[in-house]
């Protein structure tokens, strides 16, 4: 069975869940903010498939230097699928119509205030991507088997606004992926068996 069909299988499957301990960080946000975001999860289509992610530049204001999905804020009357597959464009000139929209996951909220949708979703192996040098320092592929596999992420803790958090980390050939990039990928995991896709 082809990708596409396989992770829209499973995605419906684990959608039907009703999962109440997802993780989010609601009592986190800073000053009653609520900004609408997307991030774009693009899968893309081998053997064994990757997921597509960024490495931001240091001197951007939310998040510098961490490893994201391409995404960002909703502008004025965009949906979550709108916004993801736009800024994956801006961010890599991922062309909008080489993604295959599988659905919404979970939302995140942000201790920065970002109300987060994840869009899952298949592309081509091996596309042309150009990095937008503004917002996308690095961008790189790691396995969605790593990805999604629980016990590939270790539990950190740190003190953060006046209290104690936990957040999950994991290195990738020299690659940081944690806080809400991993965040989003765990609940993600949660929801797809990717034992059961490979």
């Amino acid at each position: 069975m082809p990708l596409f069909e396989k992770l829209s299988d499973l995605y419906q499957e684990g959608h039907a869940k009703n999962l109440t301990d997802q993780l989010t960080d609601p009592n986190l946000t800073e000053d009653g903010r609520e900004t609408p975001a997307a991030v774009l999860i693009a899968v893309t289509d081998r053997p064994e498939p990757g997921v597509l992610l960024t490495q931001r530049p240091s001197d951007m204001r939310d998040h510098p230097g961490q490893v994201a999905f391409p995404g960002g804020k909703c502008d004025e009357g965009e949906d979550a699928i709108t916004t993801a597959l736009r800024e994956a464009e801006e961010e890599l000139a991922l062309p909008r119509d080489a993604v295959r929209v599988i659905g919404t996951s979970d939302l995140y909220t942000t201790g920065t205030g970002f109300h987060v949708t994840p869009v899952l979703g298949v592309v081509p192996p091996d596309l042309p991507l150009t990095p937008n040098p503004t917002e996308v320092e690095a961008w790189f592929e790691a396995p969605l088997s790593l990805l999604l596999e629980r016990s590939s992420w270790t539990s950190q803790e740190v003190f953060w606004k006046g209290q104690m958090r936990r957040y999950l980390e994991l290195d990738y050939e020299g690659f940081r992926i944690w806080g809400v990039t991993a965040a989003i990928l765990a609940n993600l995991g949660r929801r797809i068996d990717v034992k059961a896709l490979l």
